[in-house]
């Protein structure tokens, strides 16, 4: 790096960080979504009403592990936090690290861990930060638009890290990827949600 370029650095850094308090958590997400359309499922973050629906069928007095995979800007992240127990834990997985990276700074809790990582690989991060399993697990990725052989990948992995009694909490914009998940998990609860931008498909897989 020349020192002209250094000296440019800490100005780019700056401006970088001046962008993200005018535009906030929207525009980050937007950005996301510009840099990475396959692996953000919308282009704004989820309704009020779909959070509340997504969480409803959670027992939190026998959550201690919460894991989210897609967390953008931790819009589920807060109503999570605010529902789990307090030695609950909530660890969020993310292979963009500009969501890790505003949700590290952004989030102080003690419970919640950002990971820079993908759902593929959460039976180990789970293990990696002493669980032997979740209670839960969220998912908002566009399982349609993911690579060939990452979805029955995450869906399979999740289904192994799970606890007995556990579910997988999955929200779309369209109903194909039950079609997956009951390939994992026997007993699907189905709901919607029109209240969002676009409408909302939400299943909820139970390991039984």
């Amino acid at each position: 790096m020349t020192s002209t370029q250094a000296a440019r650095e800490p100005l780019l850094q700056r401006a970088k960080r001046k962008a993200e308090r005018v535009l906030g958590p929207a525009g980050i997400f937007f950005k996301g979504f510009v840099k990475h359309p396959a692996m953000v499922g919308a282009i704004v973050p989820s309704s009020g009403r779909t959070i509340e629906r997504v969480l409803s069928k959670v027992d939190w007095d026998e959550c201690r592990l919460f894991v989210e995979y897609g967390p953008g800007v931790g819009t589920f992240c807060r109503p999570v936090l605010e529902k789990l127990r307090r030695d609950g834990q909530l660890i969020v997985i993310d292979t963009n690290p500009d969501f890790i990276e505003y949700l590290s700074k952004t989030i102080g809790d003690s419970r919640f861990t950002a990971v820079h990582g993908s759902a593929t690989d959460v039976e180990d991060i789970v293990r990696a930060h002493g669980f032997d399993h979740a209670d839960y697990v969220l998912s908002g990725l566009p399982f349609s638009n993911l690579p060939e052989g990452v979805g029955p990948a995450i869906m399979s992995a999740t289904h192994r890290v799970l606890r007995t009694g556990g579910a997988f909490l999955v929200y779309q914009y369209t109903a194909r990827a039950r079609a997956l998940m009951s390939q994992y998990f026997r007993h699907i609860d189905k709901g919607f949600e029109p209240v969002n931008v676009p409408p909302c498909v939400i299943s909820w897989g139970w390991k039984e």
